[in-house]
C-alpha cells in the first residue's frame, strides 16, 4: 500500500512542495497548445525570454530549473562554466542564478537562436558573460550543419543547411587553468569534439554531454565513455528519450533520424 501511495502521489508531492515544478505545470497549461516554431515572449520566475519554440523550452525549463539537471557544487568563488550550446540562454540563466559570481562562456552556432540568445542576456541583465557566435568543433575552419528552428539544429540534418564558423574548442580549455563544468549539447559532434579534446579534458571537474545516435551513422557511445573513463572520470547515464520495445521500436518516435538519446554526467572522484 505504502508503495501504491508514493507511485499515485508522487507528482502531486512535488506540485505541493517544488515553486519550481508548479511553475513548469503552469507554462503547459498556459502554452502547450501554442503551434510549433512560432516566436512568443514568455515570463517565468522573475525572467523574460523570447523563444522560437515555445513546446522546446516547456521541456528545457523542466530539465533546468525544475529538475536542476546541471546542478553541481564547486568550492570555486567564481565557477569556470563552458556553455557548449547554449541555444537561447535558458541553461546561461539557471547557471547565473545559482552561481552568481560565475564566468560564462556560452557557445551557440544557429545564427537566428544566437540573435535570441544575445537579446535573452541583455534583457535579463545577466553579465560576465562571454557569448561565441560559432559552433564547438574539432578546427576553427568552420561547419556545415542544419537548422531546426529551435534547440534540435544538427551536423546530420539535411534540410536548411548553412556553413557558420567553428571554434576548435580543445584550443580554448588549453587556456583555462581550471573548468568547473563542460556542458555539451552540440546535437550529434559530441563524439568528435571530445575525442579531439582528449588531452585537455583533465582540466574540468563536471562535464555534462547529450549523446545522440543517428540511425544512418555508427554509433559511437563506446568511443566517448572509453575518452571519459581514461581522463579519470566516473559518469552517470540517464535515457533522455526512451523505447519501450526497443527490439521492435528501433527509431525515436519524436525524433526518427535518431535511434538512440542520452544525458552522460561524468564527475572526478575526489
Amino acid at each position: 500500500m505504502r508503495l501504491f501511495l508514493e507511485i499515485l502521489f508522487k507528482e502531486l508531492y512535488r506540485t505541493l512542495t517544488e515553486k519550481n515544478y508548479r511553475e513548469f505545470l503552469r507554462l503547459v497549461l498556459r502554452f502547450a497548445s501554442t503551434p510549433r516554431y512560432v516566436q512568443k515572449d514568455i515570463s517565468v520566475l522573475g525572467y523574460n525570454f523570447t523563444v522560437p519554440d515555445v513546446l522546446s523550452f516547456i521541456w528545457q525549463f523542466k530539465e533546468i530549473f525544475a529538475d536542476n539537471s546541471y546542478l553541481f557544487k564547486t568550492g570555486s568563488e567564481k565557477p569556470v562554466i563552458y556553455d557548449c550550446g547554449a541555444n537561447i540562454g535558458t541553461s546561461v540563466v539557471y547557471f547565473k542564478q545559482t552561481f552568481p559570481n560565475a564566468v560564462i562562456k556560452a557557445f551557440e552556432a544557429d545564427p537566428k537562436i544566437l540573435e535570441i540568445l544575445n537579446q535573452n542576456i541583455s534583457k535579463n541583465n545577466i553579465s560576465n558573460i562571454e557569448i561565441i557566435g560559432k559552433a564547438v568543433w574539432v578546427n576553427n575552419n568552420g561547419v556545415e550543419f542544419s537548422q531546426e528552428g529551435a534547440d534540435g539544429s544538427s551536423i546530420f540534418g539535411n534540410k536548411n543547411k548553412v556553413t557558420v564558423p567553428s571554434v576548435r574548442l580543445k584550443n580554448m580549455l588549453d587556456n583555462e587553468e581550471k573548468i568547473d563544468l563542460l556542458k555539451m549539447d552540440i546535437e550529434g559532434a559530441e563524439v568528435e569534439v571530445i575525442k579531439d579534446c582528449n588531452s585537455s579534458l583533465k582540466k574540468a571537474e563536471h562535464i555534462f554531454i547529450e549523446f545522440h545516435s543517428f540511425v544512418n551513422d555508427e554509433q559511437k557511445l563506446s568511443s566517448l565513455l572509453l575518452t571519459l573513463s581514461n581522463n579519470g572520470f566516473r559518469y552517470f547515464i540517464k535515457q533522455e528519450a526512451d523505447r519501450k520495445q526497443p527490439f521492435i521500436n528501433r527509431k525515436n518516435k519524436n525524433n526518427p533520424a535518431m535511434d538512440m538519446q542520452l544525458n552522460i554526467y561524468a564527475y572526478k572522484m575526489k
